[in-house]
């Protein structure tokens, strides 16, 4: 890391000080010194726990960033350029792509400077410090006070503890709860919204594999593309201009040539998602057996009707690209936890756990008495807590995301009608036209009426179904009476009369938004499906939901605190919350079933092995093909291989994807991107012989953007060690 920067790091306090051990575990950087660092070094780590973190000093962590809204990206070169995963840059890739300039087939790559494509609402960031709060934070909380109650207060203390944090500073500034609200962090932070498009290969390599192999190993995803931050001349955070310049960043990571090997130590640094660790049994029974189960039929249908009308038109394939990944994700994931927890027998051993907990707590051996009321209160609130759950997440598949989309889309427009109605004030009203105009030209651009219609009336029907009565909008009362169940005439009916499939009609109003145009808007079959769910999620799902959700906050912090209280000798790491966290472990192959061994990284060999013109996602690129033939492999290859993923066993999950893998020398060897199915269950609990995190080996993305792309000058501005 280069050049220093001095921030002020206030008073840390710890729940726990001894040492870690296992792979398992996402660890809150600041703590490192104190809690990881001699394991890390008996593992092999040659470095300093303020290598990694610092606020005295250029560390790991200033090249390491927030992509987006749910990934993670790491710098470098010293010139602001960025990498993170394909599927990260996914929906910025889509949004540059048309079919005259089809960018996910073909790939892009600026050639210079000027040909870097800016990409509005995109942003990246940084961390700049972060400080435990957590007695600013419960200041005035008292255990008398209702859930509800001790939420507003600790809010109110928060937005105190942020102003004082970010005073005559253009950082950002949030608190957020660890071990279920027992202890509480600060995290400055640093945006830049200026973020151009550099390169990505195409899909076929980028994405190879495609939703097959998503979640398995053995693995051969290119899975990388390459952005860089433009600042102003002072180098800080500006909107996009033509005068803004290339970041110069506190520090950005060297790159290895010297590949990886078996039992070599990574590091995975970056932004995990969520992760339930702690839950109890009930939680586990709650997912596998009512809630999951559900989601995947609908899902199943969803991937369905977008797989076909996908293969057959190459415009809907290019518009629902992004949405069906972002469909299928969670759908295979879900398969595989279900699969996970039976193979560790997951829900057994939190039962037997429970057992022993119990006793400890009704023996009284804590001197809390608390302790003997938590698990009977558990089992009560997830009677009722599963239904609800179920019926919003059900709810919210169907209606309002990635679901019947011209129901969402009809949605957007309610804050609008309400302005217009209720005579709101002009600025707000011409605010939320404006708004409406720019998303109204974006959700067209990738809309097929053609694939919304199957898709309607699938999940019309699905929800039908699957729902009880108490549970379904009123418009179901219509179809059941009026329409005799028959969802494709209920579907011809609707999409006859809605607007909402009319671009052109739809701006007009928006140009001038009347309220004899908004109450045509409002008496649109498509806009009332949304309003009779709406209501059905605020007026019943939700509040009873909330209600039980805040039972559950409750009872989570009271059953962290005792399972600390009753395991004194475990050294307890935060379930991931979107902050910035380091996994560490080994380079590992591993056995996924009987007489099956998988090897911990997978070569080009292997693409080739997997080449089929046929399908879309195994069609190997001619050029890429031509390289192997030639042998053409540069300075990337090992023993004659071009090596494309491996595997270690980093604690990962959702929001790793794009994490920078560092060897033991902080180098990156790689870039993170996926879990291996066998172990996607370590969200709520932890397998050290199955979880096994997956990454692009740096080589492969290094041979891609010099050989195949022709683009080597980019790695110009690198730090190469051979």
């Amino acid at each position: 890391m280069r050049k220093s920067i001095i921030i002020f790091l206030g008073i840390l306090t710890l729940l726990s000080v001894k040492p870690a051990v296992g792979d398992e575990g996402m660890w809150i950087p600041l703590l490192i010194e104190k809690l990881n660092i001699q394991d890390m070094q008996e593992k092999g780590f040659k470095l300093t726990a303020e290598d990694i973190y610092s606020v005295n000093q250029a560390s790991m962590k200033d090249a390491v960033m927030i992509f987006g809204g749910g990934c993670t990206a790491e710098l470098i070169s010293g010139e602001g350029l960025l990498i993170t995963n394909h599927h990260c840059g996914y929906r910025s890739i889509q949004k540059h792509s048309t079919v005259e300039h089809d960018y996910l087939t073909n790939g892009f790559w600026a050639m210079s400077r000027e040909e870097e494509l800016p990409n509005p609402g995109l942003k990246v960031t940084f961390l700049k410090k972060m400080e435990e709060v957590t007695t600013g934070s419960l200041e005035g909380v008292k255990d008398s006070m209702s859930e509800k109650e001790r939420e507003n207060r600790i809010r109110e203390n928060n937005t105190k503890i942020i102003a004082e944090a970010t005073k005559d500073s253009h950082y950002q500034a949030h608190v957020e709860p660890f071990f279920a609200g027992n202890q509480y962090f600060l995290f400055v932070e640093e945006v830049f919204r200026d973020v151009r498009f550099v390169g990505a290969p195409p899909s076929a390599i980028g994405k190879f594999g495609g939703d097959t192999d998503n979640w398995m190993w053995p693995r051969h995803t290119g899975d990388f593309s390459i952005f860089r931050i433009y600042a102003n001349k002072n180098n800080e955070p500006a909107e996009f201009s033509q005068e803004n310049i290339p970041y110069k960043p506190a520090g950005f990571f060297p790159i290895s040539l010297k590949g990886v090997h078996p039992d070599d130590f990574t590091m995975v640094f970056g932004y995990p998602g969520s992760t339930y660790e702690y839950v109890p049994s009930y939680h586990i029974k709650m997912l596998t057996q009512e809630v999951y189960p559900k989601l995947i039929d609908v899902r199943d249908k969803k991937l369905e009707i977008l797989n076909a009308q996908m293969s057959a038109d190459p415009k809907v394939r290019i518009q629902y690209a992004a949405k069906y990944a972002s469909i299928s994700n969670s759908w295979k994931r879900w398969i595989g936890e279900i699969k996970g927890l039976e193979k560790l027998d997951a829900l057994a051993k939190k039962q037997n756990f429970e057992v022993e907990f119990q006793k400890w707590a009704v023996s009284n051996l804590s001197g809390n008495e608390e302790y003997k009321s938590l698990l009977p209160n558990y089992r009560k609130v997830y009677k009722d807590y599963g239904k609800y759950r179920l019926a919003r997440d059900y709810a919210n598949e169907v209606f309002f995301r990635n679901g019947a989309e011209l129901i969402a889309f009809s949605g957007r427009f309610s804050q609008l009608a309400e302005l217009v109605t209720n005579d709101g004030n002009p600025e707000d009203i011409s605010r939320a036209s404006d708004y409406l105009k720019k998303m109204t030209e974006s959700f067209f651009k990738d809309y097929n009426l053609t694939t919304d219609r199957k898709m309607f009336a699938a999940l019309m029907q699905k929800y039908a179904e699957s729902m009880p009565p108490e549970f379904q909008p009123s418009v179901f009362i219509n179809i059941h009476s009026k329409y005799k169940d028959d969802y494709s005439g209920f579907t011809d009916a609707v999409y006859k009369k809605t607007i909402f499939t009319k671009k052109e009609l739809l701006l007009d109003i928006l140009n001038n938004p009347t309220k004899s145009k908004i109450k045509k808007l409002e008496k649109d079959p498509v806009y009332h499906i949304y309003k009779n769910a709406d209501d059905l999620m605020v007026g019943k799902i939700y509040p009873e939901y909330q209600r039980l959700s805040f039972g559950l906050k409750e009872l989570n912090r009271k059953y962290m605190a005792a399972l600390m209280d009753y395991q004194k000798d475990k050294t307890f790491y935060p379930d991931a919350n979107f902050t910035l966290r380091l996994s560490y472990g080994n380079v590992k192959a591993y056995n996924p079933r009987d007489a099956v061994e998988y090897k911990y990284y997978t070569t080009l060999k292997g693409i080739m092995e997997k080449d089929n013109p046929q399908i879309y996602d195994y069609d190997v690129p001619d050029k890429l093909k031509e390289l192997y033939e030639a042998g053409d492999f540069g300075q990337y290859a090992e023993d004659g291989e071009i090596h494309v993923c491996f595997i270690a066993t980093n604690h990962t999950t959702g929001g790793n994807s794009g994490s920078p893998v560092v060897n033991a020398e902080g180098q990156l060897i790689g870039v993170n991107f996926d879990r291996a199915w066998e172990g996607v269950m370590s969200d709520l609990m932890f397998n050290p012989e199955q979880c096994r995190n997956i990454s692009l080996d740096i080589r492969y993305a290094l041979f891609i953007i010099d050989k195949y792309a022709g683009a080597g000058y980019l790695l110009d501005e690198m730090e190469i060690v051979k």
